[in-house]
Protein backbone atom coordinates (compact mmCIF):
# COMPACT_ATOMS: atom_id res chain seq x y z
CA UNK A 1 0.00 0.00 0.00
CA UNK A 2 1.21 3.31 -1.14
CA UNK A 3 2.17 5.96 1.39
CA UNK A 4 -0.02 8.59 -0.25
CA UNK A 5 -2.93 9.27 1.71
CA UNK A 6 -6.30 11.06 -0.36
CA UNK A 7 -9.29 12.58 1.36
CA UNK A 8 -12.40 12.27 -0.86
CA UNK A 9 -14.82 15.09 0.34
CA UNK A 10 -18.43 14.29 -1.08
CA UNK A 11 -21.86 13.83 0.16
CA UNK A 12 -22.77 11.62 -2.38
CA UNK A 13 -22.06 7.70 -1.03
CA UNK A 14 -22.22 6.54 -4.62
CA UNK A 15 -19.20 8.50 -5.93
CA UNK A 16 -16.92 8.21 -2.38
CA UNK A 17 -17.39 4.18 -3.19
CA UNK A 18 -16.14 4.67 -6.78
CA UNK A 19 -13.25 7.08 -5.72
CA UNK A 20 -12.30 4.77 -3.17
CA UNK A 21 -12.38 1.52 -5.04
CA UNK A 22 -10.07 3.47 -8.30
CA UNK A 23 -7.58 4.99 -5.39
CA UNK A 24 -6.91 1.72 -3.97
CA UNK A 25 -6.85 0.03 -7.59
CA UNK A 26 -3.45 2.75 -8.02
CA UNK A 27 -2.54 1.38 -3.70
CA UNK A 28 -3.67 4.89 -2.52
CA UNK A 29 -4.95 5.15 0.82
CA UNK A 30 -8.17 6.75 0.86
CA UNK A 31 -10.61 8.76 3.72
CA UNK A 32 -14.06 9.82 3.47
CA UNK A 33 -15.92 12.90 4.67
CA UNK A 34 -19.39 14.07 3.50
CA UNK A 35 -19.72 17.22 4.80
CA UNK A 36 -16.75 19.88 5.59
CA UNK A 37 -16.80 19.72 9.24
CA UNK A 38 -15.89 16.09 9.43
CA UNK A 39 -13.85 16.83 6.38
CA UNK A 40 -11.73 19.77 8.10
CA UNK A 41 -11.62 17.55 10.87
CA UNK A 42 -9.55 14.50 9.13
CA UNK A 43 -7.47 17.22 7.69
CA UNK A 44 -6.26 19.00 10.81
CA UNK A 45 -6.17 14.98 12.29
CA UNK A 46 -5.02 12.92 9.27
CA UNK A 47 -2.84 15.49 6.69
CA UNK A 48 -3.96 13.65 3.75
CA UNK A 49 -1.57 14.13 0.55
CA UNK A 50 -4.47 15.42 -1.44
CA UNK A 51 -7.86 16.86 -0.87
CA UNK A 52 -10.61 16.19 -3.51
CA UNK A 53 -13.53 18.45 -2.74
CA UNK A 54 -16.99 18.28 -4.13
CA UNK A 55 -18.41 21.64 -4.67
CA UNK A 56 -22.20 21.58 -3.29
CA UNK A 57 -22.45 19.69 0.38
CA UNK A 58 -24.38 19.81 2.80
CA UNK A 59 -23.45 22.59 6.39
CA UNK A 60 -21.41 24.69 3.54
CA UNK A 61 -20.10 24.60 0.04
CA UNK A 62 -16.95 23.30 -0.96
CA UNK A 63 -15.53 26.65 -1.79
CA UNK A 64 -16.02 27.39 2.37
CA UNK A 65 -13.86 24.39 3.34
CA UNK A 66 -11.34 25.80 0.60
CA UNK A 67 -11.04 29.14 1.86
CA UNK A 68 -10.17 28.05 5.47
CA UNK A 69 -7.51 25.79 4.00
CA UNK A 70 -5.87 27.99 2.19
CA UNK A 71 -6.04 30.65 4.97
CA UNK A 72 -4.28 28.37 7.19
CA UNK A 73 -0.57 28.47 7.21
CA UNK A 74 -0.34 24.42 8.06
CA UNK A 75 -3.04 23.37 5.37
CA UNK A 76 -2.04 26.03 2.55
CA UNK A 77 -0.06 24.13 0.32
CA UNK A 78 -2.11 21.02 0.54
CA UNK A 79 -3.25 20.05 -3.14
CA UNK A 80 -6.87 20.44 -3.90
CA UNK A 81 -8.89 19.42 -6.63
CA UNK A 82 -12.40 20.69 -6.80
CA UNK A 83 -15.27 18.08 -8.04
CA UNK A 84 -18.35 19.26 -9.63
CA UNK A 85 -20.84 19.45 -11.98
CA UNK A 86 -20.63 23.61 -12.39
CA UNK A 87 -19.47 23.81 -15.80
CA UNK A 88 -20.40 28.10 -15.72
CA UNK A 89 -16.87 29.48 -16.58
CA UNK A 90 -16.94 32.13 -13.53
CA UNK A 91 -17.73 28.84 -11.17
CA UNK A 92 -14.79 27.28 -12.81
CA UNK A 93 -12.21 30.48 -11.72
CA UNK A 94 -13.97 31.23 -8.93
CA UNK A 95 -12.71 27.57 -7.22
CA UNK A 96 -9.27 28.55 -8.81
CA UNK A 97 -9.13 31.72 -7.76
CA UNK A 98 -9.46 30.56 -3.81
CA UNK A 99 -6.62 28.36 -4.55
CA UNK A 100 -7.70 25.18 -5.79
CA UNK A 101 -5.32 23.73 -8.25
CA UNK A 102 -7.31 21.98 -10.53
CA UNK A 103 -11.00 20.88 -11.08
CA UNK A 104 -12.83 18.37 -13.05
CA UNK A 105 -16.73 18.33 -13.74
CA UNK A 106 -19.10 15.21 -13.64
CA UNK A 107 -19.69 12.48 -14.50
CA UNK A 108 -15.64 12.07 -14.75
CA UNK A 109 -13.94 9.02 -15.93
CA UNK A 110 -11.37 7.83 -12.56
CA UNK A 111 -8.66 7.02 -15.11
CA UNK A 112 -8.65 10.74 -16.01
CA UNK A 113 -9.04 12.20 -12.39
CA UNK A 114 -6.44 9.46 -10.81
CA UNK A 115 -3.74 11.02 -13.81
CA UNK A 116 -4.78 14.10 -12.13
CA UNK A 117 -3.99 13.39 -8.91
CA UNK A 118 -0.65 11.64 -9.66
CA UNK A 119 0.70 14.80 -11.42
CA UNK A 120 -0.31 17.17 -8.72
CA UNK A 121 1.32 14.54 -6.34
CA UNK A 122 4.28 14.88 -8.77
CA UNK A 123 4.39 18.42 -8.79
CA UNK A 124 3.54 18.99 -5.18
CA UNK A 125 7.14 16.78 -4.16
CA UNK A 126 9.04 17.46 -7.54
CA UNK A 127 12.10 19.90 -7.78
CA UNK A 128 14.47 20.87 -10.93
CA UNK A 129 18.26 19.82 -10.83
CA UNK A 130 19.36 23.34 -9.92
CA UNK A 131 18.10 23.93 -5.69
CA UNK A 132 18.65 27.49 -5.89
CA UNK A 133 18.07 30.15 -8.48
CA UNK A 134 17.85 33.42 -8.36
CA UNK A 135 17.16 36.89 -10.34
CA UNK A 136 18.03 40.17 -8.87
CA UNK A 137 16.66 39.66 -4.96
CA UNK A 138 14.60 37.01 -6.08
CA UNK A 139 15.24 33.38 -4.82
CA UNK A 140 13.61 30.66 -5.12
CA UNK A 141 14.87 27.26 -3.56
CA UNK A 142 13.90 23.45 -4.39
CA UNK A 143 15.11 22.07 -1.92
CA UNK A 144 12.58 23.76 1.05
CA UNK A 145 9.78 24.69 -1.78
CA UNK A 146 10.55 28.42 -0.68
CA UNK A 147 11.07 31.70 -2.72
CA UNK A 148 12.09 34.62 -1.04
CA UNK A 149 12.47 38.23 -1.76
CA UNK A 150 15.03 40.34 -0.74
CA UNK A 151 15.06 37.91 2.03
CA UNK A 152 11.76 37.74 2.42
CA UNK A 153 9.72 35.05 2.25
CA UNK A 154 6.58 35.10 -0.25
CA UNK A 155 3.41 33.55 -0.26
CA UNK A 156 2.87 31.43 -3.05
CA UNK A 157 0.89 28.09 -3.85
CA UNK A 158 2.38 24.87 -5.20
CA UNK A 159 0.92 25.53 -8.50
CA UNK A 160 2.43 28.90 -8.76
CA UNK A 161 5.73 27.46 -7.18
CA UNK A 162 5.77 24.98 -9.98
CA UNK A 163 5.37 27.59 -12.52
CA UNK A 164 7.70 30.20 -11.27
CA UNK A 165 10.60 26.97 -11.21
CA UNK A 166 9.82 26.19 -14.95
CA UNK A 167 9.82 29.37 -15.63
CA UNK A 168 13.48 30.65 -13.86
CA UNK A 169 15.04 27.37 -15.31
CA UNK A 170 13.98 28.06 -18.61
CA UNK A 171 14.05 31.86 -19.07
CA UNK A 172 14.15 34.44 -22.22
CA UNK A 173 11.79 31.82 -24.25
CA UNK A 174 8.24 31.97 -25.60
CA UNK A 175 5.97 28.88 -23.85
CA UNK A 176 2.31 28.56 -25.32
CA UNK A 177 -0.39 27.89 -23.02
CA UNK A 178 -0.30 24.08 -23.92
CA UNK A 179 3.46 23.97 -23.34
CA UNK A 180 3.21 25.31 -20.15
CA UNK A 181 0.41 22.69 -19.26
CA UNK A 182 2.51 19.83 -20.74
CA UNK A 183 5.45 20.97 -18.65
CA UNK A 184 4.34 22.11 -15.38
CA UNK A 185 0.63 20.29 -15.10
CA UNK A 186 1.91 17.10 -16.68
CA UNK A 187 1.24 15.26 -20.39
CA UNK A 188 -1.47 13.63 -19.59
CA UNK A 189 -3.17 15.59 -17.56
CA UNK A 190 -6.57 16.91 -19.41
CA UNK A 191 -6.74 20.96 -17.87
CA UNK A 192 -7.98 23.31 -19.88
CA UNK A 193 -5.69 26.27 -21.46
CA UNK A 194 -7.95 28.96 -19.41
CA UNK A 195 -6.09 27.60 -16.21
CA UNK A 196 -3.01 28.66 -16.85
CA UNK A 197 -3.75 32.02 -17.01
CA UNK A 198 -5.38 32.12 -13.42
CA UNK A 199 -2.66 30.41 -12.49
CA UNK A 200 -0.38 33.07 -13.82
CA UNK A 201 -2.09 35.75 -12.79
CA UNK A 202 -1.76 34.49 -9.18
CA UNK A 203 1.93 34.22 -9.74
CA UNK A 204 2.43 38.07 -10.60
CA UNK A 205 0.22 39.07 -7.91
CA UNK A 206 2.88 37.23 -5.47
CA UNK A 207 5.38 38.39 -7.37
CA UNK A 208 4.11 41.83 -6.36
CA UNK A 209 3.62 41.31 -2.92
CA UNK A 210 7.45 42.23 -1.48
CA UNK A 211 9.09 45.25 -1.18
CA UNK A 212 9.32 44.96 -4.90
CA UNK A 213 7.17 44.54 -7.61
CA UNK A 214 8.77 41.50 -9.70
CA UNK A 215 5.41 40.47 -11.29
CA UNK A 216 7.30 42.21 -14.43
CA UNK A 217 9.17 39.40 -14.85
CA UNK A 218 6.37 37.41 -16.16
CA UNK A 219 5.97 38.45 -19.64
CA UNK A 220 2.71 38.15 -21.81
CA UNK A 221 3.75 37.11 -25.57
CA UNK A 222 0.69 37.86 -27.92
CA UNK A 223 -0.52 35.50 -29.86
CA UNK A 224 1.68 33.05 -28.10
CA UNK A 225 1.71 32.31 -24.24
CA UNK A 226 4.17 33.61 -21.88
CA UNK A 227 7.79 34.03 -21.04
CA UNK A 228 10.05 34.77 -17.89
CA UNK A 229 12.87 37.71 -18.63
CA UNK A 230 14.73 39.01 -16.28
CA UNK A 231 14.56 42.09 -17.79
CA UNK A 232 11.56 42.58 -16.58
CA UNK A 233 13.43 42.81 -12.71
CA UNK A 234 12.67 46.20 -11.24
CA UNK A 235 15.69 48.56 -10.92
CA UNK A 236 17.14 50.76 -8.40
Amino acid sequence: MSDRTVLVVDDEFAIRDMLRMALEIVDYRCLEADNIQDAHAIVVDQRPDIVLLDWMLPGGSGIELLRRLKRDEATREMPVIMLTAKTAEDNVIQGLDVGADDYITKPFAPRELIARIKALLRRAGGAEANERMQVSELVLDSKSRRVFLADEPLDMGPTEFNLLQFFMAHPERAYTRNQLLDQVWGANVYVEERTVDVHIRRLRKALSAGAKDYSGLIQTVRGTGYRFSARGAPTG
